[in-house]
């Protein structure tokens, strides 16, 4: 069993248990504010992260192969305000189309309708298991809520295409999808209608056929030569950036403050805080201990009386003149203990107590202890040692004492 006042944990446990919960909490936090980028994001879908038939990474790794400066948007803030650059926004298969109408673009940007719908495979979530048409009825009723008179149309993929810049002879799968509307100008395409449009009202142009971009499309040479022609007349510079938007197809990254904590400009007192905490840590470590009992604030009894002597003591400072004296009380008490006359002077008390010889095998004498006692002491833990050393000679005398007697 512990003694009381000491603390039940040791040194050691006291470390790990700490350690534990600093690296719980880290993680913790690390998980709170990471966690959606540690997501796997290459799943089968016709967003920028994707690598499937679908997707559209083919062309963010097209772009960076020819060194255009292009990067997936996670904000949606930066489809209404950014600092610069070209916005492409595909548009999900069944999603609605009233991103077009509610957002206010920032411009330039660039709207890419979807043509296909696909189901992921099983066995690899990153790949497409079937691709099929969306049915233009379902595209005409979604655009129609934008453009009332908009026409979803489904050509041969052969067909010639012209317009503002050189498109090439671009090579669609299956069928070439245009898009035809009074609101619409035709930027490239066919005079049954647009590959390109261009809505003048918003800004915004419109991609009728996602086969232009899209990872399965950019297989064919044609297509990568109109996506990059494409890239071209819509920026305004060579150093314009080009950014994917990720955020309608559930990637939209939150601004958490547990992040902006940790960005600039405010990592610097991030790191105060941070060494600020680690010092209170390390002072509540050292203090660590029994919890100390409530006392009354003026205490009662001998022990309370003794304190406060001992008190007044040392703020006097005369604790070094106080070992004489002492001294000179253990004779006494050992004395009447012993049962000897009072009229013994104190040099043949001191010859007496010498011969009852140390407490302990090789332990000092009376007169010894005594004169290093009231001898020069270092400080005062030296001095209460020395006390401490000749009041329990005294006790082991006595008790030595009463059992030969006994």
């Amino acid at each position: 069993m512990s003694e009381q006042g000491e603390t039940p944990f040791s040194a050691r446990v006291v470390a790990i248990l700490i350690a534990i919960a600093v690296f719980s909490f880290g993680g913790v936090m690390v998980m709170a504010g990471w966690a959606p980028e540690l997501r796997d994001r290459n799943q089968a879908g016709d967003h920028p992260y994707s690598t499937s038939a679908l997707g559209y990474n083919g062309f963010v790794r097209l772009m960076q192969a020819q060194g255009y400066p292009v990067s997936v948007s996670r904000l949606e803030r930066s489809l209404e305000t950014r600092d610069w650059g070209l916005m492409i926004v595909t548009l999900p298969a069944y999603g609605k189309f009233d991103v077009i109408e509610e957002t206010s673009f920032q411009l330039p940007a660039l709207v890419v309708l979807p043509k296909w719908y696909g189901r992921a495979d099983p066995l690899n979530p990153a790949r497409q298991a079937d691709t099929r048409f969306i049915d233009a009825r379902d595209l005409n009723d979604r655009l129609r809520t934008i453009y009332p008179d908009a026409e979803i149309l489904r050509i041969a993929p052969s067909a010639e295409i012209e317009g503002d810049f050189e498109p090439g002879a671009v090579k669609a799968d299956v069928r070439l999808q245009m898009i035809r509307s009074k609101e619409l100008e035709t930027v490239v395409g066919t005079p049954q209608g647009a590959l390109v449009a261009y809505d003048q009202d918003r800004g915004l142009y419109i991609l009728s056929d996602p086969d232009m971009i899209s990872t399965f499309g950019l297989a064919r040479v044609e297509n990568a030569v109109f996506a990059t022609r494409l890239v071209n007349y819509l920026r305004s510079s060579e150093n314009e950036p080009i950014l994917m938007d990720a955020t309608l197809h559930g990637f939209a990254r939150s601004e958490n403050l547990l992040k902006m904590l940790f960005s600039v400009p405010y990592i610097g007192a991030t790191l105060v805080a941070l060494a600020s905490a680690l010092l209170l840590g390390w002072a509540a470590v050292v203090r660590f201990g029994p919890p100390a009992r409530e006392a009354r604030a003026i205490a009662l009894g001998k022990q309370a009386l003794a304190d406060n002597t001992a008190g007044l003591v040392t703020m006097a400072r005369r604790e070094m003149k106080m070992a004489p004296g002492y001294a000179s009380l253990i004779r006494r008490r050992l004395a009447r203990a012993l049962g000897l006359p009072r009229s013994l002077p104190e040099a043949q008390l001191t010859e007496m107590f010498d011969r009852l010889g140390p407490a302990d095998s090789g332990g000092k004498t009376f007169s010894e202890l005594e004169k290093a006692l009231t001898g020069q002491a270092a400080n005062r833990e030296d001095l209460a040692q020395k006390a401490r050393d000749l009041h329990q000679w005294r006790k082991a005398i006595i008790r030595r004492t009463m059992h030969e007697r006994g």
